[in-house]
């Protein structure tokens, strides 16, 4: 079905809701299960939102997930899950996103006690590869957002109307992500990985990531953030850090950033 306007599609998202509660949702503090949130309000719906904390999650989303709940006034539950409940996501193989929401998604639902579970994926997430939807679907996950045919431009278009603070929040992505394919995954990498993006962070950058291909540092920003790496010191001051966090080699990707750049490689060899 084609939906013609950001406000019919908007419309059919608090008739959905209505229809799906009661309901959980899997709230990240995203752009998008912020938006999921505050429209599950505004349809006068019965829902609890469930936060899952994980290894994989930085420090400062979880303290922003408390700052959102307050702010947003709903009933919320955190659960958490540890490294070693990850076992098969920490090999970082082409399957480790579906490892990971199938472990994450199964404490939800246990949590849920039958009743569904909703999260936020959009129309957007399904031009990537992106191994966590087909969890997501043997499960029996719904993703309302999506059925509704919005996009990510509408969904911040639309928190924007809705006076969210998320609706120019940077797009997020686990820290798992940051790995390159087939290097294993360890607390280690994972808070080197996220000292390091706070760094950038801390030095004013909006849009990036730091990629971690075992010794070398790959450094992606956004097209907007590139004009700022152009000052020298700050390359010094940035390449010392990451080297002594134990990169040996710290690059800046020539091509801006780019959601899901880890993926290419799996994607050309399925195009093979």
């Amino acid at each position: 079905m084609s939906i013609s306007t950001t406000k019919d599609k908007y419309k059919l998202l608090l008739d959905n809701l209505k229809e799906l509660e009661p309901f959980v949702i899997a709230f990240s503090g995203g752009v998008d299960s912020t938006f999921l949130t505050a429209a599950a309000k505004e349809a006068g719906v019965e829902f609890e939102a469930v936060t899952v904390n994980t290894p994989f999650v930085p420090e400062r989303e979880i303290r922003e997930v408390k700052k959102l709940v307050q702010e947003l006034e709903i009933e919320h539950q955190q659960l958490e899950i540890e490294l070693n409940q990850l076992e098969k996501a920490l090999e970082n193989d082409a399957e480790r996103c579906y490892h990971c929401k199938k472990v994450i998604f199964n404490q939800i639902m246990d949590y849920a006690a039958g009743k569904k579970v909703v999260e936020g994926s959009n129309l957007d997430d399904t031009g990537d590869y992106r191994p966590g939807r087909r969890a997501l679907k043997e499960l029996g996950i719904k993703s309302p957002l999506l059925t509704a045919q919005l996009t990510k431009k509408e969904i911040r278009m639309l928190s924007k109307d809705l006076g969210l603070i998320t609706w120019n929040k940077p797009s997020l992505s686990c820290l798992a992500t940051r790995v390159s394919y087939g290097n294993k995954i360890t607390a280690d990498r994972l808070e080197k990985i996220e000292i390091a993006e706070e760094l950038l962070r801390r030095n004013g950058f909006h849009q990036f990531r730091v990629r971690d291909h075992n010794n070398l540092a790959r450094i992606e920003l956004s097209e907007a953030d590139r004009d700022k790496i152009l000052d020298l010191n700050l390359m010094d001051k940035l390449s010392d850090k990451l080297q002594k966090l134990g990169f040996q080699y710290v690059t800046l990707d020539l091509s801006a950033y780019e959601s899901g750049s880890m993926n290419k490689e799996i994607l050309e060899g399925k195009d093979e």
